[in-house]
């Protein structure tokens, strides 16, 4: 079981999809080899390496076979009729649109032999924009979509929306622009399986949406957290408590320890001669996993939920075997069991978290911890967890926060006796007496209150731990758990000390001072991929400059809560010597308040000083100066200029971009913002004859064809022009003709948004320059071979 599970995994890891034949052929060769092999000892090995291929080719044969439903290129951004039924519940999302999946069972308008062409996909996400759009949509449709493949933004660290998405199966997204009823297409057993979901949802929001806590009841009875707003999901966030939320092995487990629990009581009323010990605990066991799997189903049988009911019947399976097995063998199974039947889930975080949390569970639990009185025993425990799963965070790119064992205390016992019986009454009693809403929605806002109250305030006094690196989680998790296994007199107050030392003195670290900053030899400039708008971080020696922070949107997105927090944490940023805002607007300024929230910043300019300090509401944030106030400043050897065509308040916004070059020897770059044709045009006559042996220019305002004007592009002829757009935005940036203006240059072309965050490190004699998707993973789809846009 753990060579296979291993052989699963290891796809993933590698992220290059093997030949299927060879693993097919190596396995043949092993099974006989392994067989005539005398010694024991090899034989194993050879059983061991046998497992692990099978277990990498198993992944390998339902990665390919995903990996062949593709839309067909040449459909992207045209207009395609699909038929099909919704396979989850509708939800709000961002500028009053409704978000759904579609499961595909037609393409009406298609010809027969493209079809048959190759695997069509048959899970689309789409989003349905405009004054009709409503949640209320009929479950099986008929939709006019226009279509593009998987894409999201790629940077080196944040949320990989193309991973999700190839995850949860859905191989092209897109946009609405007609739907209708469609009777005529085929409802089997998940059709009708996802229309009685949507109706018990539909129902519950009938009766409870004008309870306060709505979106918490829904999370936690149903699973569909699409009625969470995004205040919530930061409060989440920085208490460490995202997987209450998500119907997982707390929730599946309280209602096994329950049933459980209910149902022995019952049978041990039975004469001795019936309820024997043997058929009393298969009984039980098989009542809980149907209530389980019940619940399950209505929770939408999500991968967690998948999951967590796999972890409950294997814990059936251990209980009726009664001592005969080990709880290792019980995780063993379990992991087996989940890679067999969802080998994507390597690809699902919550997959590594909740392993690794039932493994430290079972590491303490196993040796003396369940002696203790119980207070201890959960205080213990939830030590463990929390430094057992910082290595894992960490590794994941997510951080620790320093809440996070204190609210889990809380919320967890909270959440497992107190909210989730109070919310299964309740939905019992909204079926069993008609009426009943007001009394069930005054309790299900009672208790969740409470809760949210509690972390609320915690999370206001929440950090991220300073990990740094693997090293410091790795140290503190062996440190306490060797305490807590070891019980030597006063050890655990030894480790309590040292943990304790530690985190005081990181956090009382001096954050806000240039020596903060990790150093880097040589100049580099990453341009983030953050769809469409623009953010540029400049960084040499222990100095860093920040130009523009990126979108965001009303819904909640953030590019520096996405993009930019988890890859300035990934560089060791951890001050801005300068933040540079071109100009106001909300692609390039978005997120302001929360990146000053979160990393300290020393000068603060734009070309619209008056409209930044109108955005920001909060206080304790440095003055917003003109933009002429970082021209002749440093980042380490790289020379700062700044430039700006007007500075007349009625002046259009583009036209009022802060323009800033750098310079390292002969080495040029400019970031224009938003500059349209007639500020380029102002630009070249101020500065005369431009002078640099290799220059790098990010394009005006994402290319459109206001900008980038022939003058321009003449008089600065760039080594490399780089297009920071959104992947096949409704504007339509770059323009054709802004391309070919930059090809007849001469120089390299290259486009965000098909090469994900771009790399560059200065040299004497040039620029070193990387994508983001030069070698991804075999799921994301790699740049073009050459610097092209399309």
């Amino acid at each position: 079981m753990a060579a296979f599970s291993c052989g699963v995994i290891l796809l993933y890891r590698v992220g290059v999809i093997p030949p299927l034949y060879g693993l097919i052929a190596a396995i043949l060769l092993l099974i006989p080899v392994s067989w005539v092999t005398p010694r024991r000892i090899s034989r194993e090995t050879l059983s061991i390496l046998l497992f692990g291929i099978v277990g990498l080719g198993w992944a390998t044969g339902f990665a390919s076979d995903r990996l062949t439903q593709q839309l067909p290129q040449q459909w992207e951004g045209q207009t395609l009729m699909v038929s099909g039924y919704l396979c989850d519940i509708p939800s709000p999302g961002n500028y009053q649109s409704i978000r759904f999946s579609l499961c595909v069972t037609a393409w009406p308008e298609v010809p027969e032999h493209e079809v048959q062409a190759g695997p069509l996909p048959d899970k689309l996400r789409l989003a349905w924009y405009g004054e009709q759009a409503t949640l209320g949509l009929p479950h099986r449709v008929r939709a006019t979509v226009v279509l593009k493949r998987p894409h999201g933004s790629l940077n080196p660290q944040g949320f990989r929306y193309e991973s999700w998405l190839f995850r949860a199966g859905y191989r092209a997204t897109g946009t609405v622009r007609e739907i209708e009823p469609e009777t005529r297409v085929p409802c089997g057993l998940r059709c009708r399986y996802h229309r009685w979901r949507n109706l018990w949802a539909s129902a519950l929001h009938q009766q409870l949406s004008s309870t306060r806590h709505y979106g918490l009841a829904e999370a936690l009875l149903m699973g569909h957290r699409g009625w969470i707003e995004p205040s919530q999901w930061a409060v989440f966030k920085d208490t460490g408590t995202i997987h209450l939320v998500a119907i997982s092995g707390l929730h599946l487990g309280l209602i096994a320890f329950g049933v459980g629990a209910v149902v022995r009581r019952f049978l041990l009323i039975l004469p001795p001669s019936l309820a024997t010990p043997g058929r009393l605990g298969l009984v039980t066991a098989c009542l809980v996993l149907t209530v389980c799997l019940g619940y399950a189903l209505l929770a939408g049988f999500t991968v967690p939920t998948r999951r967590a009911l796999l972890m409950v019947a294997v814990a059936c399976w251990v209980m009726v075997r009664a001592r005969q097995s080990s709880p290792w063998d019980g995780w063993l199974l379990a992991l087996c069991l989940v890679l067999l039947l969802d080998p994507f889930a390597p690809l699902d975080q919550g997959f590594w978290l909740s392993f690794g949390a039932v493994a430290v569970l079972i590491l303490v639990f196993s040796r003396w911890l369940w002696r203790c009185h119980w207070g201890v025993a959960l205080l213990l425990a939830q030590a463990a967890v929390f430094v057992g799963l910082w290595p894992i965070l960490a590794g994941l790119g997510q951080p620790q926060v320093t809440m996070g064992a204190l609210a889990n205390l809380i919320a967890i016992p909270w959440v497992s006796l107190v909210v989730m019986p109070v919310l299964l009454l309740g939905g019992i009693l909204l079926v069993v007496i008609p009426g009943s809403e007001g009394v069930v929605g005054w309790a299900y806002d009672l208790v969740l209150e409470a809760l949210w109250q509690v972390l609320s305030w915690l999370a206001a006094w929440s950090v991220p731990l300073p990990a740094g690196n693997l090293v410091v989680p790795l140290t503190l998790a062996a440190v306490v758990l060797t305490a807590i296994l070891i019980p030597v007199r006063h050890a655990r107050l030894l480790a309590a000390v040292v943990c304790g030392v530690w985190l005081v003195r990181s956090l009382a670290e001096p954050g806000a001072t240039a020596s903060g900053n990790d150093v880097v030899a040589r100049p580099e400039v990453w341009i983030w991929d953050v769809g469409q708008g623009l953010s540029v971080l400049v960084r040499h020696q222990d100095q860093v400059l920040v130009y523009d922070t990126g979108p965001s949107s009303p819904g909640g997105y953030s590019a520096v809560e996405s993009v930019l927090l988890p890859n300035y944490a990934a560089l060791g940023v951890r001050y801005l010597d300068a933040l540079v805002l071109s100009h106001g607007d909300s692609d390039h300024s978005g997120g302001l308040e929360t990146l000053l929230a979160a990393v300290p910043v020393g000068l603060m300019v734009s070309g619209e000083p008056e409209r930044i300090r109108q955005q920001l509401v909060v206080d304790n944030v440095p003055p917003v100066l003109d933009c002429g106030a970082v021209d002749g400043r440093r980042v380490g050897e790289v020379l700062v200029a700044a430039w700006q065509y007007s500075e007349d308040a009625r002046a259009d916004g583009n036209e009022r971009s802060c323009v800033v070059s750098l310079r390292f020897g002969g080495i040029e770059l400019i970031l224009p913002g938003d500059i349209p044709a007639s500020v380029e045009r102002a630009y070249l006559a101020d500065h005369g004859p431009l002078t640099s042996t290799y220059r790098v220019v990010v394009v005006p305002h994402h290319g459109s064809r206001t900008s980038s004007g022939e003058d321009w592009v003449a008089a600065l002829v760039p080594d490399v022009a780089i297009v920071s757009a959104g992947y096949r935005h409704r504007f339509g940036h770059p323009h054709p003709d802004v391309s070919e203006r930059y090809q007849r240059a001469g120089g390299w072309l290259v486009n965000t948004a098909e090469s994900g965050a771009i790399h560059l490190r200065f040299f004497s004699d040039g620029v070193a320059i990387s994508r983001a998707r030069e070698n991804p993973p075999f799921w994301i789809e790699a740049a073009p071979q050459r610097f092209a846009i399309h």
